[in-house]
């Protein structure tokens, strides 16, 4: 497979030890209950009835084989991460810092875009404000006033339209190479079972299997 494939099924593989850990941490799937009531306790000539509450759960009678399935799980992520890192050494460029690197870029890019969009403004909103005076009898009174509002931009757009250009033909050539190296590498790992199965159809292949 190559890295691209390697990183969906990596992606598969966490999403089954989720749904593994997720039936594991549920108390009522792990459990059995039990309760007796103690008639002959308080009454001589009654008897003892005890009750088991049954797990109304596909895998209750299989927690101990997904209890091993789940360490089975994590033993194949660690295969298949070591087979991944030692395929990114043999790469032209540096992988994870390019991609986190690329990220910045196309962030940054998009920001001075949003910037070169933003314009300088000016309006009046009638009866906006409110001053205070004196009367003539001394006493302090309201009245209302217009609004001017002037926005200007206090950056050079030439500037931030230069970098939003630079940034996005930066972005999009080093996608390329990473694609490319996703596509054209090549991940030393045996998939146990297809990325395309259900939960339930890889774990029934793995109890007929183990």
């Amino acid at each position: 497979m190559n890295l691209k494939e390697a990183f969906r099924y990596q992606n598969m593989l966490n999403s089954l030890l989720t749904r593994t850990e997720r039936i594991l941490g549920e108390r009522s799937y792990i459990t059995t209950t039990k309760k007796t009531f103690l008639y002959k306790k308080a009454n001589p000539d009654a008897e003892n009835e005890t009750v088991v509450t049954d797990n109304d759960f596909d895998y209750s009678d299989n927690i101990n084989d997904l209890i091993e399935f789940a360490m089975y799980i994590v033993e194949q992520k660690k295969i298949l991460l070591a087979e991944i890192c030692e395929c990114k050494k043999n790469l032209p460029i540096d992988l994870d810092g390019e991609v986190s690197l690329n990220r910045y870029r196309q962030q940054l890019s998009s920001i001075f875009r949003g910037m070169n969009e933003t314009k300088s403004s000016e309006r009046v909103d009638t009866n906006a404000g409110v001053g205070y005076r004196f009367n003539n009898e001394g006493n302090q009174v309201s009245y209302r006033c217009d609004v001017e509002t002037v926005t200007t931009i206090n950056f050079d757009r030439k500037i931030t339209r230069k970098y939003s250009m630079q940034l996005s033909e930066q972005a999009d050539k080093t996608s390329a190479e990473i694609d490319k190296c996703l596509i054209d590498s090549v991940v030393d790992y045996t998939p146990p079972f297809d990325v395309n199965c259900t939960f339930e159809e890889i774990f029934e292949d793995y109890l007929q299997n183990k």
